[in-house]
């Protein structure tokens, strides 16, 4: 992976070794990402004993590579939902996704998480006018729904984001914008604190059922545990559960400015809102702490074909914010985004295991909540 700018600017600190020997816990989790973390802390809030490893380390896959919007809901306008779902199963995900990044914010606060949190809303950018149409559409059934959302208009998009390209925007205020790789080390510290053991640079090698308990492998020791939660996401096999995921994997990619002279900073962006827009080829757009850029669009930098991306993206940049035709981009960097037909996360449960995946590129708040259901789930057999 190309060098990336959450690592290399990371203020939250923790490195984890690997597994070594056997050791038994009330739930293994696989995946050291948001939803496996988040999982894990509450799960041990409640009394359980567990363990967490992961084949890299805390926040190596989607979760310490995107963009950092804690946006609330799905891809999906909630009508989409509801015809996908049916009613109630429908209400009930978009009722509780509309909640997530309360769930967010509420940690980084209890746990005064170090990840340059601002919680002033998100921009959804109108990239042509029917890109409009289809927000307002969706303005339309949020505020049905009692949410604090808003379309604003051409003008007030140029005056916040620094930008005339656009044709309005809905404005989300449950949303924000983190330090992604911050957020994630700060929910490994917490899960710590509360006696996870984290262990990285650990290996699945598989997972076999040995009674009512489970045996999981890696070539350092094991762990014999009663439950076992998958959430590998887009970066791990399925290892002995009964429904392979089901996801296509598309690539993101990302890069950061070089510092932008506070003058010009200050007309962009000056609320900290994160941005993406209405494109077919989607682009986003961020503000650092230290007055830098980050631009994101669809794509692997890291590919043979890589230039191509970055050479599309210094048009793009310019385009957008001319005022910053002479500010130097790089380094680039890229992830892969587990998509469902759906774009809705899919959780599968099977005999004392849960597995949840195709988070669709909206992974930040829909997986710190379902990282604390499923372990509510796992205490209670509460549906989820």
């Amino acid at each position: 992976m190309s060098q990336n700018h959450w690592h290399v600017n990371a203020v939250e600190e923790g490195q984890y070794g690997p597994l070594a020997g056997d050791i038994t816990v009330d739930i293994a989790v696989i995946g050291a990402g948001f939803t496996g973390l988040s999982t894990a802390l509450h799960a041990a809030k409640s009394g359980a004993k567990v363990a967490v490893i992961d084949a890299k380390h805390v926040g190596f896959g989607g979760s310490g590579r995107n963009v950092g919007l804690v946006n609330a809901g799905l891809w999906l306008p909630p009508e989409d939902v509801i015809s996908t779902l049916g009613i109630d199963a429908g209400n009930r995900l978009i009722d509780r996704l509309s909640r997530a990044p309360d769930d967010v914010f509420d940690l980084i606060k209890t746990y005064n998480i170090q990840c340059d949190a601002h919680r002033n809303g998100t921009l959804h950018l109108a990239h042509s006018k029917s890109g409009l149409k289809d927000l307002e559409r969706r303005n339309t059934q949020w505020k049905a729904r009692g949410v604090d959302t808003k379309i604003i208009d051409a003008a007030e998009v140029a005056k916040r984001v620094g930008s005339d390209c656009y044709h309005g925007a809905l404005l989300d205020y449950r949303a924000g914008v983190i330090q992604p790789f911050d957020y994630v080390r700060g929910l490994a510290r917490a899960a710590h604190s509360h006696g996870v053991q984290i262990y990285e640079n650990t290996v699945l090698k598989s997972t076999e059922p040995n009674g009512d308990s489970w045996t999981v492998t890696t070539p350092s020791g094991t762990i014999c545990a009663q439950k076992i939660v998958y959430a590998t996401n887009a970066y791990g096999p399925s290892h002995n559960v009964q429904t392979t995921p089901k996801t296509s994997c598309v690539y993101y990619f990302q890069t950061v400015s070089d510092r932008i002279p506070d003058k010009i900073a200050q007309s962009i962006l000056n609320q900290k809102e994160g941005c993406w827009d209405t494109a077919m080829i989607m682009s986003s757009f961020r503000m650092t702490r230290d007055n830098r850029l980050v631009y994101g669009a669809m794509g692997n930098t890291d590919a043979p074909h890589g230039g191509i991306h970055k050479s599309w993206t210094r048009r793009s940049f310019d385009r957008i914010f001319p005022q910053l035709s002479n500010i130097t981009l790089g380094p680039f960097w890229s992830g892969k985004i587990a998509m469902t037909t759906t774009k809705i996360p899919k959780v599968v449960i099977t005999k004392n295991t849960v597995q949840v995946f195709g988070f669709s590129g909206r992974g930040i708040a829909p997986g710190t909540a379902l990282g604390k259901d499923i372990a509510d789930y796992l205490a209670t057999g509460n549906t989820l």
